[in-house]
C-alpha cells in the first residue's frame, strides 16, 4: 500500500495503510453557534480544485477503526469507520470525507443527547463550515448508515443552505413511532442500545477523551415520554420542510427499527427529487457492494458536482423482489405504493379448527364469515418460576412460549404470489385487563410447514413481516391515516372496560415477497414477541394479563389487507 499524508493541529506526518493522495486531518475544530467546538477528521484529496464533502456526525467516535466482515465487499483498512461511507473509494472520486464527532461523544465536549434539536443545530453549523473551507466546492452531501441516516432527516428539516443532497440509509425518521414506541409498545433494542454506548464512553477508550459525558437523563426522558405529545419533535421529520434532493434507501428485514422511515420519507417528503431503494440482508453488507456505491455516487455526482448523468431520468423507485432464503431479483417502478397494487382482504375465520389440527389455529379467507365467532387465549404466560403481575424476569425479558396467542393459515397458493408495500390488518379484539397489547408477525409456509426465512439486520433468520399495537394507542389520525396505513396519534390512551369489545387497525411494516405455488401465508396474533424478535423485542406492561380474545365474522370483520402485484 502507498502513503497517506496526516497533518494535526499539532504537527505533520506520514501514517502508511491507504491509498496515495489522501490527506487526513485529524481532531480539526468545528465553531458551532454556541460557543462549543466540536471535533472532526477531515480526509481530502491533496491538491487540485475544490471538491464537495460528504459529513457524518454522531456519537460513534470518529477515530474508533472499524473491522469489518472478511465477506464485506470492501476491505478493510485504516481508514474504515462504522456505517460511513471508506474514503479510500469515495476520496479518489473527487469527494472530501468529514466525520464530526457529536456533542459530548468522542473528543467533543459537551452534553450528549442523541438525536436531539441541539445536535440537529450543530449538524446545520458543521454543515455551514465545511461549505466554507478552502477544500470544499461549497456542496455538502450527507451519506451513511442508521445513525448517520436518522439525523440526516432531522437536520435537513432546518433546511440548511449548503445542503445539496442526503442519502438516509437504512435510517428511521420519527424517533417515537419507529424507534422507541412500536404501537406504543416499548421497544427494548433502543434502551440497550443507549446503554451500550453510555458505557464504550465511560468504560472504554472513549473515556480517556471525555470522561464526563452521557449525564443527560437520556433513558428517563425516552421512557417518560411514552406518548406522542410533541416532546420528539425535534427528533422527528417535519416532512413538509424537507425539501433537499433525496435517496431513501431501505431494508425489508429491517422491520425493527429502519424501515418504516425510509418509505414514509419516500411517501411524505417535500422534496421535488426524490428516489427510493429497497434491498434485503444485513445492515451494513448491502451499503458497501460495488453495485450500491456506484448508485450512491451517480446520485451525488448529479447534486453536488452537477454531472448531468441520466441518475434523475431513471425510474425513481428499485425494488429487490424477495423469494425466500435471500433470493430474488431487482425490479425498477414509479411509484411507492405501486399504482397496480390489488389490495387484498384476508378474513379471520374463526371456525373451530378441524380435527387434528392446533387448538389455536384458523384460517384465513376470500370472504367474511356470515357469523361471529370468538376465540380467546392467555395475555401471559408461565415460566418455570411462575408469573407475576409487579415483577419477573418473564415479563422484564419480553420472553413468550411456543403457540402462544393465535395462527392463521392461507389455503395454499394456486400459483406464485407475490405481495409487495405496507400491510394492515383490522381486528375486533377485547381483553378481561384494562388493556392488551397485539404482536402480529406474517410468515411464508412452505409445502412441507416449514418457515421460509430472509436474512435479518444482525443476520439473524426473520420472517416476511411485523406490526404491532397496545389497544390504549388505537387512536387514529384521520388525516395521515391511508387504508393500507394506519397511522396513530399516540396522543391518548383509552384505555378498555374488562370485556369490552373494539375496532382496532395495526399497522404492519413493507414487505415484499414472493410466496411460491404451495406454500401458505401465516399471520401470527400474539401478546408476546413471536417468531424472528430477536435482537428487537419489547417491554410488556404489568397489565397484560388474564386473557384476550379476538373476534371475526358477522359485523365484526376481522382481515389482514395485503398488497398483491399482478404479474407485468
Amino acid at each position: 500500500m502507498l502513503d497517506v499524508k496526516s497533518e494535526t493541529p499539532g504537527g505533520a506526518g506520514t501514517a502508511a495503510g491507504a491509498s496515495n493522495g489522501i490527506v487526513v486531518e485529524r481532531d480539526v475544530d468545528v465553531p458551532v453557534r454556541d460557543g462549543c467546538r466540536l471535533k472532526a477528521d477531515v480526509l481530502r484529496p491533496d491538491g487540485g480544485e475544490p471538491v464537495p464533502a460528504l459529513l457524518n456526525l454522531g456519537p460513534y467516535q470518529k477515530d474508533k477503526v472499524w473491522i469489518p466482515p472478511e465477506n464485506l465487499e470492501e476491505k478493510p483498512n485504516p481508514l474504515m469507520n462504522w456505517e460511513t461511507v471508506n474514503p479510500e473509494w469515495w476520496v479518489p472520486r473527487g469527494y472530501a470525507c468529514v466525520r464530526v464527532d457529536a456533542r459530548g461523544t468522542g473528543k467533543s465536549p459537551g452534553r450528549t443527547e442523541p438525536w436531539s434539536l441541539q445536535e440537529s443545530l450543530d449538524y446545520c453549523d458543521a454543515i455551514a463550515w465545511a461549505a466554507a473551507q478552502p477544500w470544499c466546492n461549497g456542496k455538502v452531501g450527507l451519506i451513511g448508515i442508521s445513525y448517520f441516516a436518522i439525523n440526516q432527516w432531522f437536520v435537513a428539516n432546518h433546511q440548511p443552505p449548503a445542503l445539496a443532497a442526503i442519502v438516509p440509509w437504512e435510517g428511521f425518521a420519527d424517533l417515537y413511532r419507529d424507534a422507541l414506541f412500536h404501537g406504543g409498545i416499548l421497544n427494548q433494542f433502543m434502551t440497550n442500545w443507549f446503554v451500550t454506548h453510555l458505557c464504550h464512553h465511560l468504560i472504554g477508550r472513549a473515556y480517556r477523551d471525555n470522561p464526563d459525558t452521557f449525564t443527560a437523563d437520556t433513558l428517563w426522558r425516552w421512557v417518560r415520554h411514552n406518548l406522542d405529545t410533541g416532546a420528539f419533535a425535534g427528533e422527528q421529520a417535519q416532512w413538509d420542510k424537507i425539501t433537499v434532493p433525496l435517496f431513501s434507501v431501505g431494508n425489508w428485514s429491517g422491520m425493527g427499527l429502519h424501515l418504516r422511515g425510509n418509505t414514509e420519507g419516500f411517501m411524505r417528503a417535500a422534496s421535488k427529487h426524490k428516489k427510493l431503494r429497497m434491498h434485503s440482508g444485513t445492515h451494513v453488507h448491502p451499503f458497501y457492494t460495488e453495485e450500491a456505491r456506484q448508485q450512491q455516487l451517480r446520485f451525488l455526482d448529479h447534486w453536488l458536482k452537477g454531472f448531468d448523468n441520466g441518475v434523475m431520468d431513471e425510474p425513481p423507485v428499485r425494488l429487490f423482489i424477495r423469494h425466500g432464503n435471500g433470493q430474488g431479483e431487482w425490479r425498477d417502478e414509479h411509484e411507492w405504493p405501486l399504482a397496480r397494487t390489488r389490495w387484498t382482504k384476508l378474513y379471520l375465520d374463526l371456525s373451530p379448527p378441524p380435527q387434528g389440527a392446533p387448538a389455536n389455529s384458523g384460517r384465513l379467507v376470500d370472504g367474511n364469515p356470515a357469523e361471529t365467532a370468538s376465540r380467546t387465549y392467555f395475555a401471559s404466560g408461565l415460566s418455570k418460576g411462575g408469573s407475576s403481575s409487579a415483577s419477573s424476569t418473564f415479563l422484564a425479558s419480553g420472553a413468550m412460549q411456543a403457540g402462544m396467542g393465535l395462527s392463521f393459515d392461507t389455503a395454499p397458493f394456486a400459483h406464485d404470489t407475490e405481495i409487495t408495500g405496507p400491510v394492515a390488518a383490522t381486528l375486533w379484539v377485547s381483553s378481561s385487563s384494562e388493556d392488551m397489547d397485539l404482536f402480529l408477525t406474517i410468515r411464508d409456509i412452505d409445502a412441507d410447514g416449514n418457515d421460509v426465512w430472509e436474512i435479518g439486520q444482525q443476520g439473524q433468520q426473520v420472517p416476511i413481516a411485523k406490526g404491532w399495537l397496545r389497544v390504549s394507542h388505537r387512536e387514529l389520525d384521520p388525516e395521515l391515516t391511508r387504508p393500507w396505513r394506519p397511522y396513530h396519534r399516540h396522543a391518548r390512551r383509552l384505555y378498555l372496560t374488562p370485556g369490552e369489545v373494539v375496532k382496532v387497525e395495526v399497522e404492519i411494516w413493507p414487505t415484499s415477497m414472493v410466496f411460491r405455488k404451495g406454500h401458505r401465508l401465516r399471520l401470527d396474533i400474539q401478546p408476546r414477541d413471536g417468531i424472528g424478535s430477536v435482537h428487537y423485542t419489547h417491554y410488556h406492561a404489568d397489565y397484560n394479563t388474564g386473557t384476550n380474545t379476538i373476534l371475526s365474522g358477522g359485523e365484526r370483520e376481522s382481515f389482514l389487507l395485503v398488497p398483491v402485484i399482478p404479474p407485468r
